[in-house]
């Protein structure tokens, strides 16, 4: 909401870059190592938690105590595009269930008779496709709703209802089970 679609895309790229690392790990058989390590599981799992708690304080903390129009610019211009997919890149990378998922979907695509790397090349294309146009959704979105948050008095809370929700998605990935 605070940068805008297009500065997003920096993000975007970020969240593509290592989903397409998850699905080619996932496509490549590493998968199923990591699902039947346990242990590395959990140590992906609890720095991807961690990860989130830590930008959930931040925001939570954060001076602003709300999105206002003439300030976005200004907050565009102090965060480079490269921390941008940085932060992107590291909240995906933080998520190992992907790798899980991509494991347990993939195969359900993948015909044994055929030949593989046309199966494999497709199955990334679509999932780079629809991963890159949900990131797009959802920027695209957050620019558009970003005018009322800045117009209603609810406005002063989104940085401590987006904190508490980033701290507790942090609290929910390091308690689950799988």
């Amino acid at each position: 909401m605070e940068f805008g679609a297009k500065r997003s895309l920096a993000s975007a790229m970020g969240n593509l870059t290592v989903t397409l690392i998850q699905a080619f790990i996932s496509i490549a058989g590493l998968g199923a190592i990591l699902i039947a390590s346990e242990y590395t599981f959990q140590i992906v799992k609890l720095m991807g938690a961690a990860y989130l708690v830590y930008l959930g304080i931040g925001i939570l903390f954060s001076s602003k105590a709300s999105i206002k129009l003439k300030e976005r610019n200004q907050s565009q211009n102090e965060i480079s595009l490269g921390k941008m997919y940085l932060q992107a890149a590291l909240v995906t990378a933080g998520n190992p269930k992907a790798i899980v998922f991509f494991t347990a979907v993939f195969p359900q695509f993948i015909i044994p008779e055929a030949a593989f790397l046309p199966q494999f090349f497709l199955l990334m294309s679509m999932g780079s496709l629809i991963a890159f146009s949900c990131f797009m959704l959802y920027a695209i979105s957050g620019q558009k709703i970003v005018y009322i948050f800045s117009q209603a008095t609810v406005g002063k809370y989104i940085n401590k209802i987006i904190g508490g929700t980033f701290i507790g998605a942090g609290i929910s990935l390091a308690a689950g089970n799988k």
